[in-house]
């Protein structure tokens, strides 16, 4: 976009949200520029509704083929193998998302996006992570870390019923109404490996209990080597051996994470529609959220689970020392 106005073409398509957020929010999205990486049903939705609000652009990356189980779940993967034969799912995806909004810039990007170098990442204002190993998740959050500007990351983790997202928006100042005035606010957020590195036992008593079994199915495929999602139920012995082991290293009672839970994790490898659209629709809204400085962001996890339709924000930070 030119200049800092919107244009009459932008203020007419997006009249409704203007009235909602108002005009310096929505400049804002005509102006940002978001990374994804991994398509899968739940970021597919994700996508769908940032392209809707009129991002600036987004830039796709995952080089993986269309699968059948990428068919059950991604609604941008249109039924026809005519379309998608021999494309990746990046591009598959592009195409479909560029029907959106044609107003919204949609790229896709080749490569192994851990070997993308720190100034890459800096071109973008939010960096949105799923079907990463545990490894890589570090690895790209560090190299955003190195950059002189702020830009915020976000992973999503869809399995079955469940689903979780995390958010780093750093240090992040923002604005809410409270009753009629608009208050400024400030937020300090940890980086991915300082929060999952507090220990267990320094945690609020009620976590959510799929906090805990994230955390041990994540470490299992990092030990193992396998990528996210590649468990099965064969694999719950070792998992149940993890479990222990973390259990009582962090000093945790191992009720706090079910077997039932984490065998409803090793099956559900893959996502459920209604599921994605909820995750999905929940991710949509905090990176317009971070973007337009509008509304209090989740800190830091949000956790879903379809079996009691319950979704959860957890702060997991360093608890700080007492003065």
């Amino acid at each position: 976009m030119n200049g800092e106005e919107l244009t009459e073409q932008e203020t007419a398509l997006y009249d409704r949200q203007i009235r909602v957020w108002g005009a310096d929010a929505q400049r804002r999205l005509s102006k940002s520029h978001i990374l994804v990486y991994g398509m899968k049903g739940t970021v597919a939705e994700f996508c769908k509704n940032i392209v809707l609000a009129g991002v600036g652009s987004v830039t796709l990356v995952d080089d993986r083929e269309v699968t059948e189980e990428a068919l059950s779940a991604n609604f941008l993967i249109l039924p026809d193998e005519n379309l998608y034969h021999g494309k990746t799912l990046a591009e598959v995806c592009c195409d479909s998302l560029k029907e959106f909004n044609p107003m919204v810039h949609v790229s896709v990007e080749k490569g192994d996006i851990s070997t993308f170098g720190v100034e890459f990442f800096g071109k973008f204002d939010a960096v949105v992570i799923s079907c990463c190993s545990l490894a890589k998740k570090k690895l790209i959050n560090q190299k955003r870390q190195k950059l002189p500007k702020r830009v915020a990351f976000y992973t999503v983790d869809c399995r079955g019923c469940c689903g979780e997202i995390f958010v780093d928006l750093k240090d992040y100042k923002y604005s809410k109404k409270k009753l009629e005035e608009t208050v400024e606010c400030q937020l300090e957020f940890p980086s991915f490996e300082d929060t999952i590195s507090v220990p267990w036992k320094a945690l609020p008593k009620r976590v959510s209990k799929l906090y805990f079994a994230m955390r041990v199915i994540e470490q299992f495929e990092d030990a193992e080597g396998r990528n996210p999602g590649e468990t099965s139920i064969a694999d719950l012995p070792g998992v149940l051996k993890l479990r222990k082991e973390l259990c009582e290293t962090n000093s945790v009672n191992e009720s706090q994470i079910p077997d039932a839970l984490l065998e409803r994790l090793l099956i559900g490898t893959s996502e459920y529609p209604p599921v994605c659209a909820i995750i999905g629709g929940i991710l949509g809204q905090e990176v317009i959220k971070a973007i337009s400085g509008k509304g209090d962001p989740l800190k830091n996890f949000f956790f879903f689970d379809a079996m009691d339709g319950k979704g959860l924000i957890e702060d997991i930070s360093e608890p700080k020392p007492v003065s």
